[in-house]
C-alpha cells in the first residue's frame, strides 16, 4: 500500500503573454485499480482576481477540513488547477485555462491511473462558476479551437459537475443582491465587471457569454448545485435558476441549500455545519455518479 501523494506545481498550460499554469495533483493512497481511478479537477474561488489552487477560500480553509484532502481519501485523483485572473486577462481566457486542465489530464490519464471517462468538475464561487461552464461548453463553438471530441488532447467534457455557491448569469445577479450584500455585481469595479471588462448593464452580450446560465441544454452532464440561503457575495437565486434550467431541459441536477449559510459556509456563530454538510454531500455526488460509468 501506499500512502497519499500530493505532486506541487505541474506545468499543464503555457498562455500566450502569460506565466505558466501550474497544478497540484492529489493522488490516493493505495493500489490503482485496472481501467483508472475517478478523479476530478477544482477550480479555485476569489471573485476570478485572487485566490490561489488548492484553497477553497479563507473561511472554509480555516475550518481545517481540507476538503480536497477529504476527496482524494474516498479514493479520487484530484487535480487543483490554476486559470488566469481578471487582474491579467479578461473572460474567456478563464475558461480556456479551465478547459486546458481538463485536457492536461485526460491527455495523462494513463500515467496517474485516471479513468479518461470519470472525470468531473468542483469548484467554489467563481471556481463554481467555471466548472458549470466546463461542463456546459464542452466541444462548444463559442470556443473555437478549444475542445471537442478530437481525441484524448481535445475532449475537454467532463463527466459530472459539483458548484459552490455559483455566478450562473451575471445580468441578473446585481438585481438579485440581498439587502446585507457585502458585494453586488452592479457596482462600479466589481468583480463580475471586471471579468468581462466592463460593467455587466453597459454589455449585456459580453455578459450573457461569460453566464453558464446560457449554455444549458438537453445532454448536459450531472450536476449538484449547494448554495447557502444567506450568501451576501452570491445570491441564492444564482443556484436556484440555474437548477431550474437544468432541470427544464431534462437533466439530472441535485440542489442543496444550506439554511443560514452565508458565502465560504460561513455562520453567525463561526462553526462548520455548512462546509461539513456540503463537503459530505459532494463525495456522496461524486462517489454515486463515479459508480454509475
Amino acid at each position: 500500500m501506499t500512502g497519499r501523494q500530493i505532486l506541487k506545481g505541474i506545468e499543464f498550460a503555457r498562455p500566450q503573454n502569460a506565466e505558466p499554469l501550474l497544478l497540484d495533483l492529489y493522488l490516493p493512497a493505495g493500489e490503482t485499480h485496472q481501467g483508472g481511478r475517478p478523479a476530478v479537477v477544482h477550480f479555485h474561488g476569489g471573485g476570478w482576481r485572487t485566490g490561489e489552487r488548492s484553497s477553497l477560500g479563507p473561511a472554509v480553509d480555516g475550518f481545517g477540513l481540507s476538503p480536497i484532502g477529504q476527496l482524494a481519501d474516498a479514493g479520487f485523483v484530484v487535480a487543483s488547477a490554476d486559470y488566469r485572473l481578471s487582474t491579467g486577462a479578461t473572460f474567456p481566457a478563464q475558461l480556456e485555462d479551465a478547459k486546458a486542465a481538463v485536457r492536461w489530464l485526460r491527455s495523462h490519464a494513463a500515467e496517474y491511473g485516471v479513468d479518461p471517462h470519470r472525470i468531473y468538475a468542483w469548484g467554489d464561487s467563481a471556481g463554481g462558476h467555471l466548472a458549470a461552464l466546463v461542463g456546459l461548453t464542452a466541444g462548444a463553438p463559442d470556443f473555437p479551437g478549444r475542445g471537442g471530441n478530437d481525441g484524448p488532447d481535445g475532449d475537454d467534457s467532463v463527466a459530472g459537475v459539483v458548484a459552490w455557491y455559483p455566478p450562473t448569469d451575471l445580468l441578473r445577479m446585481g438585481g438579485q443582491a440581498r439587502p446585507d450584500a457585502v458585494a453586488r455585481a452592479d457596482d462600479p469595479g466589481s468583480r463580475e465587471a471586471l471579468l468581462i471588462g466592463a460593467q455587466p448593464a453597459d454589455a449585456p452580450d459580453k455578459a450573457r457569454a461569460a453566464s453558464p446560465l446560457g449554455y444549458v441544454h438537453a445532454g448536459a452532464p450531472p450536476f449538484l448545485l449547494i448554495h447557502g440561503t444567506a450568501d451576501r457575495f452570491v445570491p441564492v437565486e444564482q443556484s436556484t435558476s440555474l437548477a431550474a434550467a437544468l432541470e427544464g431541459a431534462g437533466n439530472a441536477v441535485e440542489l442543496l441549500l444550506l439554511d443560514g449559510a452565508d458565502h465560504m459556509w460561513a455562520s453567525p456563530d463561526g462553526n462548520s455545519g455548512a462546509a461539513e454538510r456540503a463537503i459530505a454531500a459532494t463525495i456522496d455526488f461524486l462517489r454515486r455518479q463515479s459508480e454509475q460509468h
